[in-house]
């Protein structure tokens, strides 16, 4: 079978690229993504690892500027020379993938949201995507995104009918029943953490029949436990941590780190000692700081500070980890390392295996975007899933 052309929409660093790119059924003829330490990351990887040579591809523009980007139209603040039309010429597409920002959709985004998601302009970053899947006209696209879609209702009106009349209008059909079909735990495909989330995939109306189709391969890939995070973090460095100042940790490797982006962030005092508390209660299986008062309470005893909620998490070997994040670039406090010793959350190559990133895939750019970068990506396992189920129904 001849190699599926995909174009990959939103691209962050390539965790959606990467398990289509490596099922070696797929060829990227064109990544977009407007941020620009991702994209780097992700030519390094496309042509360091994958043997790709045309650095054209890697498309460094705002998908909403549809007109700019078909024509390779010089925007301020982004570096793209050429635009889709002119790269891709007569080539034909089969497939488009991507995965709008979800933080307009996720619970904790509405939360934060005065207006009740009107005013958000990235609740209908879809409409971007669509225009796309309408200009290329491809049998099938995937499009990826976090549970909260499902109920996000911006202007009253719930987005995925937005989506589905959307695509209806340009000739696609989705799947009428997103919540049993398309909603996806990826700690069951051997991701070793708790993350749901739901995937769309689209036809073309004469190929309706390969939905379910599509979604029956999909759950078939199902394994029967979660994955755990044991074996995820073994081999690891080990840091020892320092203190700096009075109120400042850091931390060296003991013996050799042969990782890349394998640093863990400053800590201060107060949140290195708590951390010790939190992590040795689980090793000695106390427990006694299983709950939220609990650990409100210790946060009280060491700072003598009240909170109405606690930010403290450890991660545990025997189970999977907390969602990986993008709020990793602001703090590590809910993803603290399971050794007591170390006290330290978690760097972001310890992150990268939690993602399912395999240890040669190197991100480029500060720490902070190393970690906003991998807590936004698609687990690269899991998009391979993706990848292989539609290539059961083609």
């Amino acid at each position: 079978m001849k190699q599926i052309n995909l174009i990959d929409l939103f691209a962050g660093c390539g965790g959606l690229t990467e398990g289509f790119v490596s099922s070696k059924s797929y060829n990227t003829l064109a990544v977009v993504e407007w941020e620009k330490y991702p994209l780097d990351t992700l030519k390094t990887r496309l042509l360091n690892k994958w043997g790709y040579s045309d650095e054209e591809i890697f498309i460094h523009y705002d998908i909403q500027d549809t007109k700019g980007l078909l024509d390779g139209t010089k925007k301020e603040g982004f570096e793209s020379k050429v635009g889709l039309k002119k790269l891709l010429g007569g080539i034909s597409v089969d497939l488009i993938v991507g995965g709008p920002p979800c933080q307009a959709y996720s619970l904790a985004g509405r939360a934060q949201d005065k207006f009740g998601m009107k005013k958000d302009y990235r609740n209908y970053l879809f409409e971007s995507f669509a225009r796309l899947v309408q200009i290329y006209s491809p049998n099938f696209f995937v499009f990826e995104n976090v549970p909260g879609i499902l109920s996000a209702k911006p202007g009253d009106i719930l987005i995925t009918d937005r989506i589905r009349t959307v695509f209806d209008s340009i000739g696609y059909e989705i799947s009428t029943d997103l919540r049993n079909e398309a909603l996806i735990d990826i700690s069951y495909y051997g991701v070793p953490q708790i993350r749901k989330r739901v995937i769309i995939f689209g036809t073309k109306k004469n190929n309706r029949n390969k939905i379910p189709k599509f979604y029956e391969a999909l759950h078939n890939k199902k394994l029967e436990n979660q994955e755990i995070l044991k074996s995820h973090l073994q081999g690891m460095t080990k840091f020892k941590p320092k203190t700096a100042n009075k109120s400042m940790v850091t931390y060296e490797p003991i013996g050799k780190n042969s990782f890349s982006n394998n640093i863990p962030r400053t800590h201060s005092l107060r949140d290195t000692n708590i951390f010790e508390v939190l992590a040795k209660d689980i090793e000695t299986g106390n427990f006694k700081y299983s709950t939220t008062q609990s650990k409100k309470e210790l946060y009280f005893e060491k700072t003598g500070r009240k909170s109405n909620f606690h930010k403290y998490h450890v991660l545990e070997y025997d189970k999977p980890s907390n969602t990986i994040p993008a709020h990793l670039h602001k703090d590590g406090l809910c993803h603290i390392h399971p050794d007591s010793t170390q006290k330290r959350s978690i760097t972001p190559r310890e992150a990268a295996r939690i993602q399912s990133f395999p240890d040669d895939f190197v991100f480029t750019g500060p720490m902070t975007a190393n970690y906003k970068m991998i807590g936004n990506a698609v687990p690269p396992k899991f998009s391979k899933s993706i990848a292989d189920s539609l290539l059961e129904v083609l």
